[in-house]
C-alpha cells in the first residue's frame, strides 16, 4: 500500500483588497498545476473582505478572518480604537490560527491586515516570505521585511531602496494565467459587443473609482460616438451608474456601453483581449496585468494612496512609454476626452505603447515564486 505523502502547509496573508488577493490566487493555482503530486494544504488568515471568500474559497483554501487594526498617518479617533481593541484582538487571533494550523511557511502579500500574522509567525518560528507590488512599500511590508527570509518585489531592484538588498528578489507581479486566455468570440458573447468601433476598457478597481465614474458620465455620449466601452464601475456603484446612464445615454449609443460591477477572471480576460486602450487606477496588480496583455493605457493614480504609492507606480511604468498618466488634479472630463481622441489619431504611437507594455511585463513571475516556495519547503 502506497504511503500517503505528508501534508505541506502554506499559510497566505494579505490586506484584503483584490490587489492583494489575486496574486495569491495566481500563486496557489501555479503550485497546484506544477506540483500535483505533492500534498499541499493552503490557508489564508487576514482581514474580512467579501473578495477574500469569493476568490480563495474557489481554490480550496481554508479561510479565517481576523480583526485588522490600521495605524493611519493622520489624526483620527479610529487610531485609538484600533490600538486599544482591534490590534490586540487581531494579534491574539493570528497567534491562535498560526499555532493551530502550524504552517510550514507563511507568504505575505502585505497590507495592514497581514502584520499580526507575520508577527505571530515569527514568534512561532515559521519561515516568512513577502511580496511587495508597489514601488514604495507600505508600512506593513516595511515591518514584515525585518522578519522575512526573502522579499520578492514586482518592480526592478533599482526602484526599491526600502528593503535590505541581500533579501530582494525582483520577480514582477504574479498574474493569474486565466487573464491571458481571453478570446474575441467569448468576449462578443459575454458583453454583446457590436465590434464596429475601437473598444476602451475602464477599470476602477474592485471598489470602483468615483472620480473616474463621474467624469466618464459627463462625456459618455461623446465617447460612445467614436468608441465602444466596457466599464467596471465597482459593485457598490453599478446600480446608480445604470440608473444614470439609462437616463443620459442617447438611444443610438446604448448598445455600445457595457457596465459591470466587477469582472470575473474570464470576463476580465476577454475584456483585455478585445480592448484597444485601458483606463485604470495605478494599483500594481492592475498595471502588471495591463502590461502582460500588451495594452496601451491611461493611468489615473489615486491621490490619497498611502505614501503616494500609486503615483510612483504610474510614473515608474510610464517611463517605459507604455502609458500616459493623468493626475486627479488635472483629470477634467474634456481634457480626458481629448487625451483619448489624440491617442487614437496616432495608431503607430498606440501600437508602440502596447509593445512597450509587453516589454515591461514579467510573465514568468508566478512560476518563479511558486518554484521558490516549493523548493524551500522540499529542502
Amino acid at each position: 500500500m502506497k504511503k500517503k505523502k505528508k501534508k505541506i502547509k502554506v499559510l497566505f496573508t494579505g490586506g484584503g483588497t483584490v490587489g492583494h488577493i489575486s496574486p495569491l490566487v495566481a500563486i496557489i493555482r501555479e503550485i497546484k498545476k506544477k506540483y500535483p503530486e505533492e500534498n499541499f494544504q493552503f490557508f489564508y488568515v487576514g482581514p474580512k473582505d467579501k473578495f477574500v471568500f469569493d476568490l480563495l474559497s474557489k481554490e480550496d483554501v481554508i479561510v479565517r478572518t481576523i480583526f485588522a487594526g490600521k495605524i493611519r498617518r493622520y489624526f483620527s479617533i479610529l487610531n485609538f480604537l484600533d490600538i486599544l481593541f482591534k490590534i490586540p484582538l487581531g494579534l491574539l487571533q493570528a497567534f491562535y490560527y498560526v499555532y493551530v494550523f502550524s504552517p510550514d511557511l507563511i507568504f505575505s502579500k502585505g497590507g495592514y491586515g497581514s502584520v499580526p500574522v507575520v508577527i505571530m509567525g515569527k514568534m512561532l518560528l515559521t519561515p516568512i516570505f513577502i511580496h511587495e507590488s508597489d514601488v514604495h512599500p507600505g508600512l506593513s511590508n516595511q515591518v514584515a521585511s525585518r522578519f522575512a527570509l526573502e522579499v520578492f518585489t514586482a518592480f526592478p531592484i533599482r526602484e526599491n531602496t526600502f528593503f535590505p538588498p541581500e533579501k530582494i528578489i525582483s520577480v514582477g507581479n504574479p498574474i493569474r494565467q486565466e487573464i491571458m486566455e481571453g478570446t474575441k468570440e467569448e468576449a462578443k458573447k459575454i458583453f454583446n459587443l457590436k465590434g464596429t468601433k475601437p473598444l476602451i476598457l475602464v477599470l476602477g478597481g474592485s471598489q470602483g473609482a468615483q472620480i473616474i465614474n463621474n467624469n466618464l458620465l459627463v462625456i459618455i455620449n461623446d465617447l460612445l460616438n467614436d468608441f465602444e466601452l466596457i466599464h467596471q464601475t465597482g459593485e457598490n456603484n453599478i446600480k446608480q451608474i445604470k440608473k444614470e446612464t439609462d437616463f443620459i445615454l442617447q438611444e443610438s449609443n446604448k448598445p455600445f456601453y457595457h457596465p459591470f460591477g466587477f469582472l470575473k477572471d474570464n470576463e476580465l480576460a476577454c475584456a483585455y483581449f478585445v480592448s484597444s486602450l485601458v483606463i485604470s487606477r495605478a494599483g500594481a496588480a492592475t498595471i502588471f496585468e495591463i502590461a502582460a496583455t500588451g495594452k496601451p493605457s491611461i493611468l489615473i493614480p489615486l491621490s490619497n494612496s498611502a505614501n503616494k504609492h500609486q503615483f510612483k507606480n504610474a510614473y515608474t511604468y510610464s517611463k517605459m512609454g507604455a502609458s500616459i498618466v493623468i493626475e486627479e488634479d488635472n483629470f477634467t472630463p474634456y481634457f480626458f476626452l481629448e487625451k483619448i481622441k489624440n491617442l487614437f489619431k496616432d495608431e503607430i504611437e498606440l501600437r508602440k505603447m502596447g509593445e512597450k507594455a509587453k516589454e515591461f511585463a514579467v510573465p514568468s513571475s508566478t512560476g518563479v515564486i511558486a518554484e521558490y516556495i516549493v523548493s524551500y519547503l522540499k529542502k
